[in-house]
């Protein structure tokens, strides 16, 4: 019996730590959090490197004079406030556009550069607010977080003319859409006739063929090369488990790289057959991903100008172009949300390797994928991922019937044994060895196993962290509506015990700390559980069984800053539990300490 607690004990102080530190310790340990304030930065116009002068070329070290170091100072803004989306506006205007037009992206490219720094996600709000601006994922320099991907060529050697930053390019048509592509073209002037022709499909994958026409009388070295770059560090959710930044498929390998990594190590090379190179917000890629095999890989950080910059970009070695031929080569720029079947099927479309690791399934992908695809079934089964939710607890629940019930059976004799436990502790007093001697005696001959009540435990466990993984990084479930008051499954339950949830005038997130804003549904899920110890055997310390009488209230706390779906299915699993160990408590003739009936 004291293996078995102190195993939940464990269990619960493991839970504790791993997820109380989340929200307590940016507070508590704000040195220990980089994101947990995030850094404030100037949101001054162009300069230096980002208006004008070339890119650090891909494979080489960024210029003299530029930095690796710590974020700047000062607060990241995100855009999204009416003076940001006009600043963003004026930025992508200015040098002439080409318009983006499909039915989940619109923006522009620049002809300036030929960048592609204007993109909007038109099935995505900020907040749930009928108002809020949709999700702008992709923005020009001049806007207060320059976000954009561009591509070009390098050559070898001196004295041959490519295109820079600065290069006006010469559109084939104003409207890039599906089926529309177009193409960019510009004449160096000294035998060189350049080509970058986009093709946009109906979501978010851009596929971009770069080619060069050697008209001249000599042979040339060139190497064709694209990047994404992004100007001062984004504001992240600081959630440890929670990966956002460069990132990258290589040689069959995952590479996740944090912002304040990166900014040590400065650059991080990598040549690879196949693969991609991104940076990744939570729900929000933005990533290069080679249609030919072979090219090197870097993630870079330098700072210029007093700000952050940070790149992934891919070169390839196109090698020797001879008079009178051509050259091409061809990169794919996704840009929008985390799709989990989006990202299944450009994999296997365009055979982009691991491109569903993009999204942050953790150590426990195994499980939380296959619960994603469960979820998703069962939302267009029944729409909504609520009841998908509960419905997955179900199948769950039947698919460890057996062991569960075993375990029940155990825990049911346990409690039936409860009154000759106290005979023996009354006995035996203090003489813990003779009380532990006479207690395994006790099991032993009423073939009682006092661990096998653990296992409902354990097997909860890895369902917890999968679901709660799915909750929290799947784009699926955000803004994902529940029934009543629960709008958005991924959010904390949005009521609060301390206005009566909602029935008096009084916003007490503006005067108390996160943890204490305990909603409904936290509330529930602690009554359940404290309903479901009383169907388990008391501890027979009675010290022990008053830190178990705390838990529930504990855990109430603990989940009240959970996503709301997450508490959902806990309060559901405890429901189910507490039926199934009923029923077989009363089968076996148990008393189940739930009766209102007084005894006589």
């Amino acid at each position: 019996m004291s293996d078995q607690r102190n195993l939940i004990a464990a269990i619960a102080v493991s839970l504790a730590i791993l997820f109380g530190f989340q929200f307590v310790g940016p507070k508590l340990f704000p040195q220990y959090f980089p994101d947990a304030e995030p850094a404030q930065t100037t949101t001054t116009g162009a300069t230096g490197t980002d208006a004008g002068t070339p890119a650090p070329t891909p494979g080489v070290t960024p210029s003299p004079g530029t930095t690796a170091g710590a974020a700047p100072a000062g607060a990241v803004m995100i855009p999204g406030t009416p003076q940001d989306a006009e600043r963003m506006r004026q930025a992508a205007v200015a040098g002439g556009r080409v318009t983006i037009e499909s039915p989940r992206l619109i923006g522009s490219i620049a002809l300036t550069g030929g960048h592609v720094d204007d993109l909007t996600l038109t099935d995505y709000k900020l907040t749930l607010k009928p108002d809020s601006p949709k999700i702008h994922l992709l923005s020009p320099v001049g806007s207060p977080a320059p976000y954009y991907a561009t591509f070009g060529w390098s050559a070898d050697g001196e004295g041959v003319a490519v295109p820079t930053p600065q290069t006006v390019w010469q559109a084939s048509g104003d409207t890039l859409a599906p089926d529309r592509p177009v193409t960019l073209t510009w004449d160096n002037g000294a035998g060189l006739a350049f080509e970058r022709r986009f093709a946009l499909d109906r979501d978010y994958m851009i596929t971009v063929t770069q080619t060069i026409k050697n008209n001249g009388t000599a042979a040339l070295g060139l190497h064709a090369y694209g990047l994404v770059r992004r100007i001062d560090t984004p504001q992240t959710t600081g959630f440890y488990i929670l990966h956002e930044g460069p990132i990258g498929v290589l040689n069959d390998a995952l590479k996740e790289i944090d912002y304040d990594d990166l900014q040590d190590e400065g650059a991080i090379t990598a040549t690879t057959g196949k693969g991609w190179i991104g940076i990744t917000d939570k729900y929000w890629l933005a990533a290069l991903a080679p249609a030919d095999e072979g090219f090197t890989a870097t993630f870079r950080h330098w700072r210029e100008a007093n700000r952050d910059r940070y790149q992934v970009d891919v070169l390839h070695g196109v090698g020797q172009v001879q008079p009178g031929a051509a050259a091409s080569v061809t990169t794919r720029l996704f840009a929008g949300a985390k799709e989990v079947q989006l990202l299944d099927r450009y994999e296997e479309t365009f055979g982009i390797p691991l491109f569903d690791r993009a999204v942050d399934f953790g150590w426990f992908y195994f499980l939380t994928k296959p619960f994603f695809y469960v979820l998703d079934f069962f939302y267009n089964l029944i729409g909504n991922f609520g009841l998908a939710i509960m419905l997955l607890t179900v199948c769950v629940k039947l698919i460890f019937f057996p062991l569960a019930n075993k375990s029940y059976k155990a825990m049911s004799k346990m409690k039936a044994l409860q009154p000759e436990m106290v005979k023996l502790r009354e006995r035996f007093g203090e003489d813990r060895q003779k009380l532990n001697q006479e207690m395994m005696g006790l099991y032993k001959k009423e073939k009682v196993n006092p661990a096998a009540g653990c296992l409902p435990i354990l097997i909860q466990i890895p369902v917890f962290f999968a679901l709660y993984k799915v909750l929290f990084v799947s784009i699926e479930m955000r803004h994902a509506p529940f029934y009543g008051w629960i709008k958005d499954l991924s959010a904390p339950d949005p009521t609060t015990v301390w206005n009566l949830f909602g029935l008096i005038p009084f916003d007490a997130a503006a005067y108390l700390p996160d943890f204490l804003m305990i909603g409904v549904w936290p509330i529930l899920m602690g009554v359940s559980m404290f309903l479901q110890q009383k169907l388990n055997p008391a501890p027979a310390d009675p010290v022990q069984a008053k830190v178990f009488m705390f838990m529930p209230i504990f855990f109430t706390f603990l989940l009240g800053t959970f996503a709301a779906g997450l508490v959902i299915y806990w309060t559901w699993n405890n429901l189910l539990s507490i039926a199934q160990q009923y029923v077989i408590m009363r089968r076996m003739g148990v008393p189940t300490g739930l009766s209102l009936k007084r005894s006589s």
